[in-house]
């Protein structure tokens, strides 16, 4: 497992973290398999969506605000609920196919890491899944 750090600057915020992995898997043999991308974190996911307009992260942050409020009198006393809502709707991790060692993904698509409780210093766990 290769582990990379990701620093957030907002409360929420989702940051495109496509790069950071592909960096983080080069430096050996190529390779064809996937590679599974994990948070192991409460109030942080893990989520594929368009990288190449940033538009749509802008509005993916806005409708997660509207959906899920900050304050809606939850009972969760750390008083961040809604971080946990948001991150189980996301999920926590994504497996991205790996050809010659390289994310083999769409063309506008990008990984992200989708922060709701920041601003933090986070990881992502990088599980590598080769084909024999």
């Amino acid at each position: 497992m290769v582990k990379i750090s990701i620093t957030t600057s907002r409360r929420t915020e989702w940051v495109p973290v496509t790069r950071a992995i592909q960096r983080a898997l080069e430096g050996g043999a190529a390779w064809d398999g996937l590679v599974h991308v994990h948070s192991p974190h409460t109030t942080a996911g893990v989520t594929v969506n368009e990288q190449a307009d940033p538009d749509v992260a802008a509005d993916m942050e806005k409708a997660f605000a509207k959906l899920i409020p900050w304050n809606a009198g939850y009972a969760h006393a750390e008083g961040n609920s809604a971080a946990h809502i948001q991150t189980a709707l996301v999920g926590t991790s994504v497996l991205v196919p790996v050809k010659a060692g390289r994310l083999a993904m769409g063309t506008w698509q990008g990984i992200f890491l989708c922060e709701f409780d920041g601003p933090r210093t986070r990881e992502l766990w990088l599980t590598p899944v080769k084909e024999a």
